[in-house]
């Protein structure tokens, strides 16, 4: 995979679930665009690892939402546990992520998809 290819649809794949969940201000997408910049370099270093910037894109927006805004996105699966949590991003460092509850290991959506799942 072409690495401006890998970068795009990773763009495209987390904004799709930010939209989902309603939260892709303009703000939180300035955090997708740092961490594509950051995951440019990154790649370029390891092109073998294009296949896996999508999943890692993910986890670093869905790091920067935690510091700043909370977690994101919430698991829509154990909604009535009383104890809100983040769905994980797996696997951490492969191809084809999606997200997974930690707590039940319950696959809710590929990435990019968290809008049919939850919708």
């Amino acid at each position: 995979m072409e690495l401006e290819q890998a970068l795009h649809a990773a763009r495209a794949l987390v904004l799709a679930d930010l939209m989902a969940g309603d939260v892709a201000d303009a703000e939180i997408v300035s955090l997708v665009e740092d961490a594509v910049v950051h995951r440019r370099w990154w790649v370029e270093q390891w092109p073998e690892g294009a296949a896996f910037v999508a999943g890692l894109v993910a986890q670093d927006v869905q790091d920067a939402l935690l510091e700043r805004y909370g977690r994101w996105p919430l698991c829509p699966v154990c909604t009535g546990s009383g104890d809100p949590h983040a769905l994980d991003v797996e696997p951490e460092l492969g191809a084809d992520p999606h997200w997974v509850c930690p707590q039940t290991a319950v696959a809710v959506a590929p990435l990019g998809s968290l809008g049919a799942a939850t919708g």
